[in-house]
C-alpha cells in the first residue's frame, strides 16, 4: 500500500507539470526550419538581450590582445588577410534584427563594411548592437554570396552591395570572440 502510494506520488510529481503544460526543465529550442531565420536557434534569452547604455558584453572567447589589423586596411586589401586570424575594432553599423546571428562592422555609415558571423553559430550578439563599439577576433573570408543568401541577409536588415556585373562579394570575419561596448 505504501509502495503504491509512493509510486503514485512520484509519478504525479514528474508527470503532473507536463500534463498542465508546464515544465521544470529548460524549454526545447525551436526547430531551425520553423524559425524566421534559418540559422540554428540562439541560446535561450540571447536574442532579446540588450547591450545597455555603458555595459561591456563578451561573446565567445575573451579577446586578450589589441587589434592587429585596422578595419580600413582589411577592407582595402582583404586578400592579404584571407584565412588569417585577426583582431579588428570598429563600430557596429547593423546587426541581424531577428536573432543577432550577424553584424556589420564599419568605420562609416555608407560604403564597405565587414560582415561578422559567429563560429559554428556558437553565440550571437544582442539585436540592438548597432551603434556599439566592437572588438572582434576571427578568421577573414572573402565570400561570393548566392542570391538566396543575399536575400536572406537583406530580410534581416542587411544591405548587401552588388557590383556592376551583379556579383555580391563581401569580406567576412568568422568570429571566435566579440566584445561590445556602448
Amino acid at each position: 500500500m505504501i509502495r503504491t502510494a509512493l509510486t503514485a506520488l512520484v509519478t504525479f510529481a514528474l508527470v503532473g507539470p507536463a500534463l498542465a503544460g508546464e515544465s521544470k526543465t529548460a524549454k526545447a529550442r525551436p526547430d531551425p526550419g520553423e524559425m524566421d531565420c534559418d540559422h540554428p536557434a540562439a541560446a535561450e534569452g540571447r536574442p532579446s538581450e540588450k547591450v545597455g547604455s555603458r555595459g561591456l558584453i563578451i561573446r565567445g572567447k575573451k579577446i586578450g590582445k589589441p587589434a592587429n589589423v585596422q578595419l580600413a586596411d582589411l577592407l582595402a586589401s582583404p586578400e592579404r588577410q584571407q584565412g588569417k586570424e585577426v583582431v579588428v575594432e570598429g563600430k557596429v553599423r547593423r546587426a541581424c534584427e531577428r536573432m543577432g546571428c550577424w553584424m556589420e562592422l564599419a568605420d562609416m555609415d555608407e560604403g564597405p563594411g565587414v560582415r561578422i558571423t559567429f563560429k559554428n553559430y556558437g553565440f550571437f550578439v544582442p539585436v540592438d548592437s548597432a551603434g556599439a563599439k566592437a572588438k572582434v577576433a576571427g578568421t577573414v573570408k572573402i565570400v561570393e554570396l548566392s542570391e538566396a543568401t543575399a536575400a536572406h541577409y537583406e530580410s534581416e536588415g542587411a544591405r548587401v552591395a552588388q557590383d556592376a556585373k551583379g556579383s555580391r562579394r563581401e569580406v567576412q570575419l568568422v568570429a571566435s570572440g566579440v566584445e561590445l561596448r556602448r
